[in-house]
């Protein structure tokens, strides 16, 4: 079971930690999204991976037990925002690891111009200055959904009374 004050790791290591393609692929992305480390980088692609191997699974089945999961799957890649509604377990298996960083909090307040580049985005997330629904979230990783989209905005200070 292990000691509750030591959590388990989300992610994996890549199986071969010096290939030359793979670590340009990885810093690009790191760059580009703004990432603080591979880590994060890595906890995407661990995230993805459980997606697919879901979907992966689905092939197996047949009838109605198929139809029941594969729509549960789909319907929470919906929510998150990855799939379109009527996507089937094919689209989930043609999903990148871009596809999840673009969810990301912190690229998301960057697309919506609320922060000039992904690094200030970040800063701004980690601040405490972003809320997501009325609520102020300070995790940059954390995967918006559908719906909470449009409900991300900067909070506003209150003067002192």
């Amino acid at each position: 079971m292990g000691d509750p004050k030591r959590p388990r790791k989300k992610y994996e290591t890549p199986r071969h930690p010096w290939q030359e393609d793979r670590l340009k692929e990885e810093l690009q992305l790191v760059g580009e999204y703004g990432l603080r480390n591979k880590r994060e980088l890595w906890r995407a692609a661990s995230v993805l991976r459980k997606y697919r191997k879901i979907a992966r699974d689905l092939f197996v089945l047949t009838g109605e037990e198929r139809r029941r999961r594969e729509r549960a799957l789909i319907d929470k890649l919906y929510r998150i925002g990855l799939v379109p509604e009527d996507a089937d377990a094919n689209y989930v298996l043609q999903l990148t690891v871009r596809d999840i960083l673009e969810r990301r909090l912190q690229t998301i307040v960057y697309r919506k111009g609320l922060a000039r580049t992904i690094h200030q985005a970040r800063q701004l997330i980690t601040h405490k200055k972003i809320e997501v629904g009325g609520r102020i979230v300070s995790a940059p990783g954390y995967l918006v959904q559908r719906e909470e989209e449009d409900k991300i905005g900067l909070v506003i200070p209150q003067p002192a009374a």
